[in-house]
Formats: structure tokens, C-alpha cells, sequence
């Protein structure tokens, strides 16, 4: 399989929809088991804990609206910059607002899993979705 930027959009739309629906069976097969992610708030999470909060319903999503800025192909690594006009809730909590994601993609044999990434809180949006 050859790693272009157009197969790793595809891949982050696919991404989208199984954040959105909590497709576990995505997820599994797209993470790799040893992902690292820092989440807004600063703590590590892992593979395990993302399925997790998928699984258990802790995580849903109302609302997400992508803005690709960037993805850039090195060899087998796919370095993803992307933003999200999102709205939902994790463990709980409301999340809403507009967050900048970098992920990265790693490629090993056919298959293309997510190896880590980073987000943060970019602005508060002012009721926009409801």
C-alpha cells in the first residue's frame, strides 16, 4: 500500500464518523496498542482508555466539523494537523469549543495505525450548535 495524502484523509474521515458513532471495531483495528495522546487537560491516554470511553459511552459526540490544515507524508509516517468545531461530552464532562489535533500515522506492512497525537483548546464558541 502506498501512503499518500489521499489515502490518510480518507482514513481521518473514517476516523470521524467511528469517533461519532463509537465504532469499536474502527477503533481497534486504526489505534495502535502502544498510542500515546495528551489530551487537552494534559493526561496521557492510551488505546486501552479511548476504547474504553467508546465502550462505555463515556465519550459522545453531538456535533464535529473538521478543518484540515496540513498532512504531510515522511516515508512511512503520515504528521496530521488538523481542527474541530466539536461539541459533546467525555467521562461526564462538556466538551465544546474548537480544538487543533496532531496526529500521526505510522505504516507497517498494509496497515496504517495511529501512533500518538496532541490536542488542545484553540477559542470557546458562543452557543453556536444549539
Amino acid at each position: 500500500m502506498l501512503l499518500t495524502k489521499e489515502l490518510v484523509l480518507q482514513l481521518e474521515y473514517r476516523l470521524i464518523e467511528a469517533i461519532k458513532t463509537s465504532d469499536i471495531a474502527f477503533l481497534k483495528n486504526c489505534l495502535h496498542d502502544e498510542l500515546l495522546f495528551v489530551a487537552p487537560d494534559g493526561s496521557i491516554i492510551t488505546k486501552a482508555m479511548d476504547i474504553m470511553a467508546h465502550q462505555s459511552r463515556q465519550m459522545q459526540v453531538e456535533y464535529i466539523q473538521p478543518f484540515f490544515e496540513d498532512i504531510k507524508i515522511m516515508q512511512d509516517t503520515a504528521v496530521v494537523l488538523v481542527d474541530y468545531e466539536t461539541k459533546g461530552t467525555m467521562l461526564g464532562n462538556p466538551i465544546e469549543g474548537r480544538f487543533r489535533y496532531i496526529r500521526f500515522w505510522k505504516q507497517s506492512q498494509e496497515e496504517l495505525k495511529i501512533i500518538g497525537g496532541s490536542c488542545h483548546q484553540l477559542k470557546l464558541l458562543e452557543n453556536k450548535y444549539q
